[in-house]
């Protein structure tokens, strides 16, 4: 009895042990260490993948749209690749005290940051933290951006812009495609 206790035990450890190991990582023999996520963050993972679909202008302007999500950094921020149009830019999501911070690298020359506004289990809205010191009736740039979750895999996606001092709204449906 003793040795099957002793065994026991043993596998017991062996498994406590393999599982800790496989959910650290290490860049050469520095642990990058565990973080945990905000809401936020884990609200836009559920973005990963890629999207197609149709961005309606205030305009009435209609425009083909595609964004790819990923998880980079040891899974410690996210990357969107965005084309409107076939103009391309470039959005990180990450973490910060607890805290979810938006960078969005725009064609308009401008790279807003956003903070959280609001957010329940189908959806996230973001408004521009005034830090980067855009002021609308001299700089273009977005001020609000927000996803709406019909399902996984149908969002809507809604963003007002700061155009020659105008407010613009738009907003776009887009599909996963994996």
């Amino acid at each position: 009895m003793k040795f099957i206790n002793t065994l026991f035990l043993s596998l017991l450890i062996s498994t406590i042990s393999t599982n800790t190991n496989a959910e650290e990582t290490y860049i050469g023999d520095v642990s990058m260490g565990a973080v945990e996520h905000s809401a936020a963050f884990t609200q836009m993972k559920r973005m990963l993948g890629e999207w197609k679909g149709k961005l309606y202008q205030q305009s009435g302007a209609v425009v083909d749209t595609y964004s790819k999500f990923r998880l980079v950094s040891n899974g410690n921020s996210i990357v969107e690749t965005l084309i409107e149009d076939g103009v391309e830019m470039f959005t990180t999501y990450s973490d910060k005290d607890g805290k979810l911070v938006i960078k969005h690298y725009c064609a308009l020359g401008t790279e807003p940051m956003f903070t959280v506004a609001s957010m329940d289990k189908n959806s996230i809205q973001l408004k521009s933290d005034p830090r980067p010191g855009y002021h609308p009736k001299h700089h273009n740039f977005v001020k609000t951006m927000g996803w709406t979750f019909n399902d996984e895999n149908d969002v809507r996606v809604d963003a007002t812009l700061h155009l020659d001092g105008e407010l613009q709204v738009q907003h776009s449906m887009i599909k996963r495609l994996n």
